[in-house]
């Protein structure tokens, strides 16, 4: 049976056990209402809707309770109305269409002599008006912002804001009704009346410039309510009012920002707020919170600025986490600004690192970063380290990013450097980033004068430690290459460091690594290529041959790369004439500015790169994931369209991608046929080493004979070259192909002979000697590639004069019968990632009917091509084909 009143209803659902006892109590009674209503009953009507309302706030569908409020609503019952609009607000939004059969009934109770009536007739239009009810009843609201009633001004304004935002071209009709809402002395009608013009000067420039004119009398109530007296009637907790001064400090600061003589007229009633307020209450804090908000927008002076940062300060001292938390923020957003005064409050700022909430930890290890510069480095730094040693693991991969990147802008010399980069290494080298390693390793390259003292340090540490990879490659890398200095031992301060080391100990690192638990694939190439590189720096044959011995061991593994790089180190052995020059020292890599342009993140532990302000503080840090460089996320922002389109091929220089690409066009020819550029050339006797776009050393990436660990941008080296003439290069055994994904080119060594003969040699290409593009006519027969929707694309190959293994392709686009214009041509070529490919821009991208237009491709190939280009009817062609035609005698 259904359940007649209210209270029985409830009573029946809460004595639900189960889901669905409710559901089927509801059920029921549902129908039990729906009856009711087709009944007309008109006496169970206010009750029916009642219970409606409540299934509907426990989630139950109540829709069909809609007409039933309308009907309400039309009632001369105050307490029908009241229930009726109530169920409209619930029940309805705007987007219903019955809200429509509202309007009418809204305009008659605004127009009603009880103002009760109206206050719920505004109410209800403020929470669900429609754009097309704002303006119907815009004129009744405006009216009533006039009226004589305090309780009907503070909700016609409150209504107002509703229609504002709906439509805000009817704000024009509001603007005066708004200026005589701030001289009310009712505190309701000023609250309101604050809210409504903070929401016009957010939509109208227009109105921000005219309210301007009310910064004094705005002034003149602040003051007002901060030196009144006790008022039972709007005191909270000693305070007066402090809702009303929270709007009017919001109010304040929109007005302010950016208007100097509105800003001078704020400071004393700021300044005044700011030292008389009670702190040690949450009301208090909360008017201080927003006062500093406002000192910090408007143009304040810089006592009122220190004024504001210090109240932040005190907040950090508060026991309320939600305090803390919100003056770590705020002190992260004025630290760009005002550096100076939040070093004050670092030693507070540093013991929030201690905090047991992890969003303070958070807030104050950014906030931390921020504050650090060149006086204050190594304070700084040193506590951050002890917090690193016990920091979540979420923390460390963004904490080892800032701290060596703060170490490296603000290092006080490059030992202190070194050290501290080593102590991030020691304590979280498993979340050092590869860019961060990578720079360390350039560090220590050109750190000479430190070279011995460094590579015991870190043999030292591996001795003690190899569980963090970081640590554990940055060791194998730099002992490979400068094992020769560790055998020489120093004198060092540190008792840790040793003195003499044995070339047996040195191996005995090596195969305790490889022998050990964290031992993986990287791990095991690096110290494959360390061993082979100290077979050039010792020279006890035992050890060279214990050494060769391991490399022979290799030669079987099942990780493919790891066998091949064997197999080659072993080989190497037969060529005792090149093998010291290909196992020299690398030679220092140029350093290359970076500039950042990221924004900043919240979270700590996606961090990368520095920016500073004017003061010289490390502000923010930003980057990607753990397994992301930011120089491969740049390297990959330039890779050509094609490599998307076609899988992973070999770059090329099209127009579509010209003004991306960092290097110049000369640098790309010359990465694409091996060419050494004498700008980037750094010479190590009679050794050059060419690093195209000076990007810096990359250990994690495949290491090659030469190579411990260049990046993987376009490197070439060359080995030392006699003086003598007529030298051919000499191609080792087995020689490794580029490494897949990766374009560094490695050049094959030149031996010290003088007497070898291009007959001795094998068949191998030599690199081009000049940039110029000299053409041989082509050869007689044109070759299809593309013929379809009458557009033809011919190829006509022909050998390059100054280097025969390049073949020059001449392209030529015919409109045949396309119909129309040819638009905007798009012509792009791909080749195997083992071959290189060099394109010329077009000589037209627009192509008449019955003409052509050229292109020249240099390659060593087969193709695949993309055609793109539009008609002038809008058709758009967009085709990928194939092109390996041309037969072996244009080879």
């Amino acid at each position: 049976m259904p359940y007649y009143r209210l209270k029985d209803l409830i009573k029946a659902i809460r004595a639900c056990k189960t889901a669905a006892d409710e559901r089927a109590v509801i059920q029921k009674e549902s129908a039990a209402i729906r009856t009711s209503f087709k009944e007309e009953n008109n006496d169970a009507r206010h009750a029916n809707v009642a219970k409606l309302l409540y299934i509907h706030m426990l989630g139950y569908p109540a829709h069909f309770g809609q007409i039933e409020c309308l009907k309400l609503v039309a009632s001369n019952r105050f307490a029908d109305k009241r229930l009726g609009y109530l169920g409209i607000m619930l029940l309805l939004d705007e987007n219903q269409e019955v809200l429509t059969l509202v309007t009418n009934s809204l305009k008659n109770d605004m127009n009603h002599s009880n103002m009760y009536i109206v206050g719920l007739a505004l109410c209800t239009l403020g929470n669900i008006s429609s754009p097309e009810m704002a303006r119907d009843l815009c004129a009744e609201v405006e009216k009533l912002l006039g009226s004589t009633n305090t309780y009907i001004r503070k909700k016609a304004a409150l209504c107002a804001m509703r229609i504002i935002r709906k439509v805000p071209e009817l704000q024009e009709n509001f603007l005066s009704r708004a200026k005589s809402l701030l001289n009310d002395r009712n505190h309701g009608v000023l609250l309101t009346g604050t809210t409504f013009i903070t929401e016009l000067c957010h939509q109208s420039p227009e109105a921000l410039q005219t309210f301007r004119k009310a910064v004094p009398l705005l002034v003149r109530h602040l003051k007002s309510l901060v030196t009144s007296g006790y008022s039972p009637e709007h005191d909270v907790t000693g305070v007066t009012d402090p809702f009303l001064q929270v709007k009017i400090l919001r109010l304040l600061r929109i007005l302010g920002k950016g208007d100097s003589e509105a800003s001078e007229a704020m400071n004393d009633i700021l300044a005044q707020v700011a030292t008389s307020t009670e702190s040690s209450k949450n009301v208090g804090n909360s008017i201080l919170y927003e006062t500093v908000q406002t000192v910090m927008e408007i143009q304040s002076e810089t006592g009122l600025r220190v004024l504001a940062i210090n109240i932040l300060g005190k907040f950090l001292t508060n026991r309320d986490n939600n305090i803390r938390y919100v003056a770590l923020t705020t002190l992260n957003k004025t630290v760009s600004v005002n550096a100076t005064p939040v070093q004050r409050h670092r030693n507070i700022i540093l013991d929030c690192l201690r905090d047991g909430d992890i969003s303070i930890r958070r807030r104050a290890l950014e906030l931390a970063f921020a504050l650090i510069n060149e006086s204050n480095v190594r304070v700084m730094t040193r506590e951050l380290l002890a917090f690193l040693e016990v920091a979540d693991n979420e923390f460390k991969q963004g904490m080892t990013t800032k701290i060596c990147l703060a170490a490296d802008r603000f290092a006080p010399n490059k030992r202190w450097h070194i050290d501290t980069v080593l102590r991030v290494l020691k304590l979280a080298g498993n979340y050092v980033r590869e860019e961060i390693l990578s720079n360390f390793i350039r560090l220590v390259v050109l750190t000479t004068e430190l070279n011995a003292y460094t590579v015991q340090k870190l043999y030292s540490a591996l001795k003690a430690d190899i569980s963090q990879e970081s640590l554990t490659l940055a060791g194998i890398w730099v002992i490979g290459e400068y094992g020769d200095v560790l055998l020489k031992g120093g004198s060092f301060e540190e008792e840790e460091i040793v003195r003499e080391v044995t070339e047996s100990e040195v191996v005995d690192l090596m195969e305790s690594i490889l022998a050990g638990p964290y031992a993986n694939q990287v791990t095991r190439e690096f110290v494959l290529t360390a061993l082979m590189k100290l077979t050039g720096r010792f020279t006890n044959s035992v050890v060279i041959q214990r050494i060769q011995a391991i490399l022979e061991k290799f030669s079987t593994s099942i990780e493919v790369e790891i066998q091949q790089r064997a197999v080659e180190y072993s080989n190497l052995f037969k060529f005792e004439s090149i093998r010291p020059a290909i196992l020299e020292r690398m030679p220092a890599p140029e350093i290359k500015d970076e500039t950042n342009t990221n924004r900043p993140t919240d979270d700590v532990a996606a961090t990368g790169s520095v920016r500073t302000n004017d003061a010289g503080s490390l502000l923010d840090l930003v980057g990607d994931g753990p397994s992301n460089s930011g120089k491969a996320v740049e390297a990959k922002k330039t890779v050509d369209i094609l490599e998307d389109i076609f899988g992973n091929v070999a770059p090329t220089t099209t127009q579509a991608n010209t003004a991306s690409t960092i290097s110049s066009k000369k640098d790309d020819i010359m990465s694409l046929f091996d060419i050494p550029n004498s700008k980037t050339t750094a010479a190590a006797g009679n050794k050059a080493t060419t690093v195209l776009g000076a990007e810096p050393v990359n250990p994690t990436n495949s290491l090659g004979l030469l190579d411990l660990g260049l990046s993987s941008t376009t490197t070439t080296t060359t080995a030392p070259i006699p003086p003598q003439s007529n030298l051919f290069p000499q191609p080792l055994p087995a020689q490794r192909p580029a490494t897949s994904g990766s374009t560094t080119t490695t050049a094959t060594p030149i031996p010290t002979q003088s007497n070898l003969s291009p007959q001795s040699l094998p068949a191998q290409r030599p690199a081009t000697s000049g940039l110029d593009f000299a053409l041989q006519t082509p050869a007689a027969q044109s070759y299809t590639a593309y013929d379809k929707d009458g557009f033809k694309i011919t190829l006509d190959p022909s050998r390059d004069a100054n280097s025969p293994n390049v073949l020059n392709i001449m392209v030529t686009f015919h409109n045949v019968a396309v119909g129309s214009q040819v638009q905007n041509l798009l012509f792009q070529a791909a080749v195997h990632k083992s071959q290189k490919l060099q394109m010329q821009t077009p000589s037209s991208t627009n192509i008449a009917p019955g003409s052509t237009a050229t292109q020249l491709i240099r390659t060593n190939v087969r193709l695949r091509l993309r055609i793109v280009y539009e008609t002038s009817a809008d058709t758009k062609i967009d085709e990928i084909t194939e092109f390996n035609g041309f037969p072996e005698e244009v080879w």
